[in-house]
C-alpha cells in the first residue's frame, strides 16, 4: 500500500494517508487531474473573465485583474473605476475636464496649451504685429496696440487716428444736461446722461460717475476706447469752461438707487428754472468714514459729492454785440448759477441723475437704502441668491431691477452700466445686445476700409490686404509685391516670388523663405511671420511647425523635507533635447526616503542617450539607488540606499519622450515600510494620500472610514495601526 512517507505518495501537492491508501489534494487555484495525483493550475480568466472588469491575467495558482489606462483597481481587486484626474490640483494649469478613462486641459482666453496640460501666454504681437497699425505691447493673457505721439487708438483698438480726428458721417452724440427747477420753494436738479457714460462702484459706500467726453483727457475715468465724436459743432474757439464744486449730504449714504415712480410723476409738473448743457461731468460720491485724531466719529452718515463740469465754447453763440469774452462770461455765470441751485437741491436731497429714462437718487438715507430688492449694488441683480453684475451687451434698469439687452443701434462694452451707448453709424442697425462697437453693424468687411471703419467703404487696392472688419487702413505686402486681386484679406494673397512651407516665413526684403528661429514656429504655408512660443517655452531646433514643439526647459532644484515630485521638464509633454536637471533631497534627521516610479518613458532606441539616475551624491562612485534609460509602465517602489539623494536627468539631441513624474516621501526611519504596491495604478490622488499619511501618520484621521477603506490598500492600513495608535491615546 502506498504511503505519504514515500515520495509524497506520488502526489503533486498535498498527501494524506487513509485506510484505503493515500489521498492527494490540491491548494486553492488548482484542480486534481483524473490520475488522482497531478494538480493543474485553474485558468480563472476563462470563466467570466475571472470577475475582472477589464483585463484578467492568469498566474500559477491564482489570477490578477488590471485596468485600462485612465482607470484604477479598487480594493476588491476586481472593479475598475475611472481616475478623476481633475480632482488632483496639479493636473491642468487652468481648466480640467474629466472623461471616462481620460481628461482634457483647456486654457483661459489669451493663453494656449503646451505640454498637454500647461498654459502659456500667447504673444499676439508676434502674429503680424497683433494687426496693430503702429506698435504692439504683449501683456499676460492679452495685448495692446500703442500709437505714436499725437495719435490715439481708434475704437477698434488696432488703428491709430489723429488726436483731433472726428467722424464726419456720424450724428452728434447727445449732450449731458443739468436741468434745475423749483416747486413750492424747493429746488430740484436733474442730470441727464444720454451717452458716453461710465459708472464705477469704487466700494460699498462710494462710486464715480462720468458723463460725456472731456475736451482734454484728464484724470476722470474714461472708457479705454470711447468712440470718436462727431465733427458737427465739435470744435470751439477757446478752451472749455471748467468748474469744480464740493457738496455735503447729511444722514445719507452714497447708493445710486432708482427714484420712486410717484416722485418721478411729480417732477414733470415743475416749472423750469435753468437748463445748462454740459460737455462733460465727472461726479464722485463718497460715504466712507475717515476717522480723524482727537475727534469723535459723528453718529449720522455724511456723504461728500465732488463734481467737475466742463462747458464747451461754441462759435455760433458769438455775435456782433457779444464777442468771445462776452460769451465766456455769460456761460461762466450760467454754470455758477446752476451750481448754486444744485447745492440747494443736494442739501434737500433733491438731486437726481437720469439714465435710459430712469431717474436715480444720488444718495439715500441708510434705512431707505436697504429696502426691498436693493440688497445688491446698483448694476447688479439677484440670481440664485447671489448678486450678479449685468454683463456686457446689457444695462441695469433700476426701474425694473433687471439686466436689459441693448437695443439695436446701441452697445455696451463694460459690465454693470446703467445705459447703452449709441453706435457711431447712422443706420441704427446691428444686433440686439451688442457687446462692443464691432457688433454695431455697418462696419467695413475684411478687404475693405474707410476713414472711420464704417460704411461707405473702399476696397483695398492692389498690393495691400486687410484681414479684419472695421479697419481704417490696409497693410502693404511690402517689397513691391502685388496681390492677386483687389480686396485681398491676407498676406497669403500677395504674389510672393517663392511659396514658403510651414516652419518658414517670407522675407519681403530678400524675397526668400527663412527658417523660423529657435523659440518660434509657423504651422501655415505662405506666411510672413513666425509665432513666438507661449510663456517661457522654447523649441529644440529652428524651423518648428507646431506649438507642440514648444517645451518648458525649467527643472531641478532643492526639494521639500517631507513630500514632493521629481518631474522631467515639460511633463507630461515630451521633454526637450540636450537638457540636464539636478535635484537634491536632504531629509530631516532620522527620516528615510521612499520613491515610487509609477511609469517612466525614455526611448530605448537612443542607446541610453537619455538617463535618470539617483545616488548619494554627484560622485559617480557614490552609492546608486536607481538608474534607468528605458521605458517602464509598471510601478516600482523602493527606499533610498542613502539618507540623502542626488538625482540627475540628462537628455541628448536624439529622440524624446513623455519622461516621468516621480513622487517621493520622507518618513520616520525607525519604522520599516513593507506593503504591496504591485497593483498600485498611477492614481495621483491615492499616491498623494499615501505619502501624506506616511510623512505625517496623524494625518490618517483626515480621511473618513469609507475613504480609507476604498482608497488605501489593506496592507497599508495594517502597517499604519502601530504608527497611529499613539495618537489615539489622549481620546477617551
Amino acid at each position: 500500500m502506498e504511503t505519504c512517507a514515500v515520495n509524497n505518495g506520488g502526489c503533486d501537492r498535498t498527501c494524506k494517508d487513509t485506510a484505503t491508501g493515500v489521498r492527494c489534494s490540491c491548494p486553492v487555484g488548482f484542480t486534481l487531474q483524473p490520475d488522482g495525483k497531478t494538480c493543474k493550475d485553474i485558468d480563472e480568466c476563462l470563466v467570466n473573465n475571472g470577475g475582472c472588469d477589464h483585463f484578467c491575467r492568469n498566474t500559477v495558482g491564482s489570477f490578477e485583474c488590471s485596468c485600462q489606462k485612465g482607470y484604477k483597481l479598487l480594493t476588491d481587486e476586481r472593479t475598475c473605476q475611472d481616475i478623476d484626474e481633475c480632482s488632483f490640483e496639479r493636473t491642468c494649469d487652468h481648466t480640467c475636464i474629466n472623461y471616462p478613462g481620460s481628461f482634457e486641459c483647456l486654457c483661459h482666453k489669451g493663453y494656449t496649451l503646451y505640454g498637454l496640460t500647461h498654459c502659456g501666454d500667447i504673444d499676439e504681437c508676434s502674429i503680424s504685429n497683433g494687426s496693430c497699425d503702429y506698435g504692439c505691447l504683449n501683456t499676460m493673457g492679452s495685448y495692446e496696440c500703442v500709437c505714436p505721439p499725437g495719435k490715439k487708438l481708434h475704437w477698434n483698438k488696432k488703428d491709430c487716428v489723429e488726436m483731433v480726428k472726428c467722424l464726419p458721417n456720424a450724428k452728434p452724440a447727445p449732450k449731458a444736461q443739468l436741468v434745475c427747477s423749483k416747486t413750492g420753494g424747493i429746488e430740484s436738479c436733474f442730470l441727464s446722461c444720454p451717452s458716453n457714460t461710465l459708472f464705477v462702484p469704487d466700494s460699498e459706500n462710494s462710486y464715480t460717475l462720468s458723463c460725456g467726453i472731456p475736451v482734454q483727457q484728464g484724470k476722470a475715468p474714461q472708457k479705454r476706447n470711447a468712440t470718436l465724436p462727431s465733427c458737427a459743432g465739435r470744435y470751439s474757439l477757446a478752451p472749455p469752461i471748467k468748474q469744480k464744486a464740493r457738496f455735503k449730504i447729511k444722514d445719507a449714504k452714497c447708493h445710486l438707487r432708482p427714484r420712486s415712480k410717484e416722485k418721478t410723476k411729480d417732477s414733470g409738473k415743475q416749472a423750469g428754472l435753468d437748463n445748462c448743457q454740459v460737455t462733460f461731468v465727472n461726479l464722485k460720491c463718497d460715504s466712507s468714514k475717515k476717522k480723524r485724531r482727537g475727534r469723535k466719529s459723528p453718529s449720522k452718515e455724511v456723504s461728500h459729492i465732488t463734481a467737475e463740469f466742463e462747458v464747451e465754447m461754441k462759435s455760433e453763440e458769438v455775435t456782433d454785440t457779444c464777442n468771445i469774452d462776452c460769451v465766456r462770461k455769460r456761460m461762466e455765470q450760467k454754470l455758477q448759477t446752476a451750481i448754486k441751485t444744485l447745492r440747494k437741491s443736494i442739501n434737500k436731497q433733491q438731486f437726481y441723475i437720469q439714465f435710459s429714462g430712469t431717474e436715480y437718487e444720488v444718495a439715500q438715507k441708510p434705512a431707505k437704502a436697504t429696502e426691498g430688492h436693493e440688497a445688491c449694488s446698483t448694476g447688479q441683480v439677484l440670481q440664485d441668491g447671489k448678486c450678479v453684475t449685468c454683463s456686457t451687451g446689457t444695462f441695469y434698469s433700476g426701474e425694473h431691477n433687471q439686466c436689459i439687452p441693448c437695443s439695436p443701434g446701441t452697445y455696451q462694452d463694460t459690465e454693470g452700466q446703467l445705459t447703452c451707448e449709441p453706435c457711431p453709424s447712422n443706420d441704427g442697425q446691428g444686433v440686439a445686445g451688442a457687446r462692443n462697437v464691432s457688433e454695431c453693424g455697418g462696419q467695413c468687411s475684411p478687404g475693405h476700409y474707410s476713414s472711420d471703419g464704417f460704411k461707405p467703404c473702399r476696397v483695398c487696392p492692389l498690393g495691400t490686404y486687410q484681414s479684419e472688419p472695421g479697419r481704417t487702413l490696409c497693410f502693404p505686402c511690402g517689397g513691391g509685391l502685388v496681390t492677386k486681386y483687389e480686396g485681398a484679406v491676407s498676406f497669403q494673397d500677395c504674389e510672393t516670388k517663392v511659396h514658403c512651407s510651414p516652419g518658414h516665413y517670407y522675407n519681403s526684403t530678400t524675397h526668400r523663405c527663412i527658417r523660423c528661429p529657435v523659440g518660434t514656429y509657423q504651422p501655415e504655408f505662405g506666411q510672413n511671420y513666425c509665432i513666438t512660443c507661449p510663456g517661457n517655452t522654447s523649441t529644440d531646433f529652428d524651423g518648428s511647425t507646431n506649438v507642440t514643439h514648444c517645451k518648458n526647459q525649467h527643472c531641478g532644484g532643492e526639494l521639500g523635507d517631507y513630500t514632493g515630485y521629481i518631474e522631467s521638464p515639460n511633463y507630461p509633454g515630451d521633454y526637450p533635447a540636450n537638457v540636464e536637471c539636478i535635484w537634491n533631497i536632504n531629509p530631516p534627521p532620522k527620516r528615510r526616503i521612499l520613491i515610487v516610479v509609477p511609469e517612466i518613458f525614455l526611448p530605448i532606441e537612443d542607446e541610453c542617450g537619455d538617463v535618470l539616475v539617483m545616488r548619494k551624491s554627484a560622485s559617480p562612485t557614490s552609492i546608486t539607488t536607481y538608474e534607468t534609460c528605458q521605458t517602464y509602465e509598471r510601478p516600482i517602489a523602493f527606499t533610498s540606499r542613502s539618507r540623502k539623494l542626488w538625482i540627475q536627468f540628462k537628455s541628448n539631441e536624439g529622440n524624446s519622450g513623455k519622461g516621468f513624474q516621480v513622487p517621493y516621501v520622507t518618513y520616520d526611519g525607525e519604522n520599516g515600510i513593507v506593503f504591496h504596491l504591485c497593483n498600485l495604478s498611477y492614481d495621483k490622488k491615492l499616491i498623494k494620500a499615501l505619502f501624506d499619511v506616511l510623512a505625517h501618520p496623524q494625518n490618517y484621521f483626515k480621511y473618513t472610514a469609507q475613504e480609507s477603506k476604498e482608497m488605501f490598500p489593506r496592507s497599508f492600513i495594517k502597517l499604519l495601526r502601530s504608527k497611529v495608535s499613539r495618537f489615539l491615546r489622549p481620546y477617551k
